[in-house]
């Protein structure tokens, strides 16, 4: 599979895809827990009524909010939606949008989560300020291991570019993986649960204060702004997975061109993205939420494998 140019284009409809997707990946995962824990649960497409919701709610803010908070949850969405053009979806291959590449979608990812942090501890909320520091404790213990991880992938093709990469890897991707990649894999899911905020680092589905990370962050929000970051967590899980998929799985059409190429590449990507998603539900349904002071051990085990695996690659 050697991929072409990415045009400009075709970047920008992979990025509206991913933000499309990115609700419904979550209320798949949603529905396979529920399955898997025996409840009927609600459907597929509840995360999109719940944007619609609150999309027509108006907002309310704290008194100690600055002005700041309320243009908080466009610039999160904006650097998550920005960090979805640099991921393959439909085709691999270098693209022609000047951003970046892998490391700049990290950094994008790096400055949503930390605009989320200030606008908790903007509004002046203990369950904020709690959240934002838990979530900037986290933080040191994920994004280095998920650079790691992208070096030791990057350096046997030389860039950082994902698809770019990802076409490197040519149709022998499936046979051509090295101890190397098994241990870079490992480590991505590891890290998968943190990164997406769910089990056993994060509980989504709860408000209770004692377990608070992500949703924390997100309780002095209200109305569109609300929406906005719960949008952008929902594209930021997709982000994430096609990351994992693009550094891992670069399975998809030979640079087929027109109508025929760009929907097997996009089912290709939704294969991906539904394994990593039922792997979510599984851990999910299969685990424990942990402590706060375990999760540094739990991340630790990410920590050695992309070690070990970019030692690998550099001897």
């Amino acid at each position: 599979m050697i991929g072409g140019e990415r045009p400009l284009g075709l970047v920008l409809l992979e990025m509206a895809l991913l933000v499309l997707l990115g609700p419904l990946v979550t209320g798949t995962i949603q529905k396979m827990k529920a399955r898997l824990q025996c409840r009927r649960g609600a459907g597929v497409l509840q995360p999109y009524y719940d944007l619609i919701k609150l999309l027509r709610k108006g907002t309310v803010q704290a008194d100690t909010a600055s002005g700041f908070f309320r243009s908080i949850p466009v610039f999160v969405l904006a650097a998550t939606v920005t960090a979805g053009a640099l991921v393959p979806v439909v085709r691999v291959g270098p693209t022609t949008f000047p951003l970046g590449d892998a490391l700049m979608l990290l950094g994008l990812l790096a400055l949503a989560r930390f605009l989320t942090a200030v606008g908790a501890l903007d509004a002046g909320g203990a369950f904020g300020g709690m959240g934002a520091s838990r979530e900037m404790t986290i933080a040191p213990l994920v994004e280095p291991v998920l650079m790691m991880v992208v070096f030791s992938t990057a350096l046997t093709a030389g860039t950082t570019e994902l698809g770019a990469l990802a076409a490197h890897r040519g149709t022998s991707w499936i046979v051509a993986w090295r101890a190397a990649d098994f241990l870079g894999f490992a480590a991505m899911l590891v890290l998968l649960p943190a990164e997406t905020g769910r089990i056993p680092v994060d509980n989504p589905d709860t408000h209770l204060e004692l377990t608070m990370l992500h949703e924390g962050m997100l309780l002095e929000h209200s109305g569109p702004g609300l929406g906005c970051m719960l949008l952008a967590s929902h594209t930021r899980q997709i982000v994430t997975l096609g990351l994992v998929a693009a550094l891992f799985f670069p399975a998809g059409p030979a640079d087929a061109a027109g109508a025929l190429g760009l929907l097997l590449g996009a089912g290709a990507f939704a294969v991906k993205v539904l394994v990593l998603a039922t792997y979510l539900a599984l851990v999910e349904s299969s685990y424990a939420k942990l402590r706060l002071f375990r999760v540094p051990q739990y991340l630790g085990v990410g920590f050695v494998c992309a070690l070990v695996a970019l030692a690998l690659r550099i001897l």
